[in-house]
């Protein structure tokens, strides 16, 4: 730094430095937010949690790889946080944070541990264990960080890489087919939910309608345009309205239909109705009746739920004020179909589509199945040595194994244990193993028993 950026020594700075004392440790801290220190180097413990020096930091390099996702957090939160004025004001509201790392080296393990580690911290954080997989982007996006990619590059194998984005693809495109098919489902379900819908009130709209007509030819009117009320009451001589109320309260406090409809009486053609629903309250058996007008098409209405107004001319008006809910009520289902069937197309044309992108995902995975192949075959060891077949290299062991379970060499020398010596192949720059007699240890030529690796 000093020789090739021309930055002061003075200025380049550890923090274990610091570690003596407590006082100097903070005085190094002041000095780095007020930039007269530009360099610091620190490790986690000492530089990380509780220290702030972001206000002239401009970038974050880390010079080795945690063990915890939680590390890498801490080490950026030094500098990506508020207060940082050379960010807020010179750099677009940004820090650069730069990773090192070797190739084939435990780099690519550790990331790949952090990668598995992060995964699951954020399955438990989003509460969702059946997530398998995390947003491969780039390390400058929002979605976080991306171990994966790293594991790949760091491996030294750029076809790892090119899998890794395929596979993303392929987990995207199935996110999206999961999501048609759960709403394809979802829009059949809702589609059979309202034809049922629309076919029961058509029913409903049809026996209603029937009671109306029925209720327009019959109905009298009062000179104010007001119904009249010739109600009949079973068991009932007279039409005073006053004693019919009486004797309605009196069914409504002493009938006992035991959940079943009882005819009371008529109306326009009409049937009266009274019904005894049972229900605890208090640990006591409470019954209560509900008085029904049923017509033609055996549809029930009903005024203020059925119950009777306590005052008698009230109550004798509670079956005419049932009769008058009818056109209300057609209009309601009515209107309820015409809302119903606005939706009809829509839902078909869900339930009748299809995912359009299934070849580009089919695509994909035979992308990915060649793309594997390929890989296991350059990871696939090499079996043959210098054109010899498989069998015959396995052979050569066999009496490699052989020869040295012999008690002599066959010309009266006793047999000596091997030793070992690497002797380089300069043909195929490969080494080679040679196992020989003690005797013959300063020959060239290695013995039939070596195996080339």
């Amino acid at each position: 730094m000093v020789e090739d950026h021309g930055i002061p020594a003075h200025e380049v700075r550890f923090i274990q430095e610091g570690a003596s004392s407590e006082s100097m440790r903070k005085r190094m801290i002041e000095e780095m937010k007020e930039g007269r220190i530009r360099v610091m180097f620190g490790s986690t413990e000492m530089l990380g949690t509780g220290v702030n020096a972001q206000k002239k930091c401009v970038a974050i390099h880390h010079l080795d790889c945690p063990w915890r996702p939680s590390d890498l957090t801490q080490r950026d939160g030094r500098g990506i946080r508020t207060g940082n004025e050379v960010a807020k004001y010179y750099a677009d509201n940004k820090v650069d944070v730069v990773l090192y790392a070797v190739e084939k080296s435990l780099d690519a393990y550790k990331f790949g541990l952090l990668h598995n580690k992060e995964l699951f911290i954020q399955q438990l954080k989003t509460n969702n264990m059946g997530a398998r997989t995390i947003d491969e982007g780039a390390m400058d996006e929002k979605t976080g960080m991306n171990f994966s990619e790293y594991v790949a590059i760091l491996s030294g194998n750029t076809e790892l890489l090119e899998k890794a984005r395929l596979e993303k693809k392929i987990t995207t495109l199935e996110s999206e087919r999961q999501a048609f098919v759960r709403g394809k489902s979802s829009s059949r379900y809702k589609l059979d939910e309202i034809l049922q819908k629309v076919e029961k009130n058509s029913g409903l709209i049809e026996r209603i309608g029937k009671d109306l007509e029925h209720f327009k030819s019959q109905v009298q009117l009062n000179e104010d345009g007001s119904y009249k009320n010739p109600i009949q009451l079973d068991g009932v001589q007279g039409g005073d309205i006053k004693f019919i109320g009486k004797h309605l309260n009196h069914i409504a406090d002493t009938a006992r239909t035991g959940n079943e409809f009882d005819k009371i009486g008529s109306l326009y053609g009409f049937d009266l109705l009274v019904k005894s629903e049972t229900s605890q309250k208090e640990g006591f058996d409470a019954v209560q009746n509900r008085f029904y007008v049923r017509g033609e098409g055996d549809y029930l209405y009903q005024y203020n739920y059925g119950n009777l107004a306590s005052d008698p001319r009230l109550a004798a008006q509670n079956f005419i004020n049932a009769l008058g809910t009818i056109e209300p009520t057609l209009e309601k289902f009515q209107k309820e179909n015409e809302k119903l069937s606005k939706d009809i197309p829509t839902l078909k044309d869900v339930v009748d589509g299809t995912w359009r992108k299934e070849p580009e995902l089919a695509s994909l995975r035979a992308e990915l199945t060649d793309l594997d192949r390929k890989i296991q075959l350059s990871l696939k060891p090499i079996e043959e040595s210098e054109g010899q077949p498989v069998n015959e290299v396995e052979e050569n062991k066999k009496q490699s194994q052989e020869d040295n379970r012999q008690p002599s060499l066959g010309n009266g020398q006793p047999y000596i244990p091997a030793r070992l010596r690497k002797i380089a192949d300069s043909s195929g720059g490969r080494i080679v193993l040679g196992s020989v007699p003690r005797s013959h240890a300063d020959t060239d030529n290695p013995s039939k028993s070596s195996m080339k690796i």
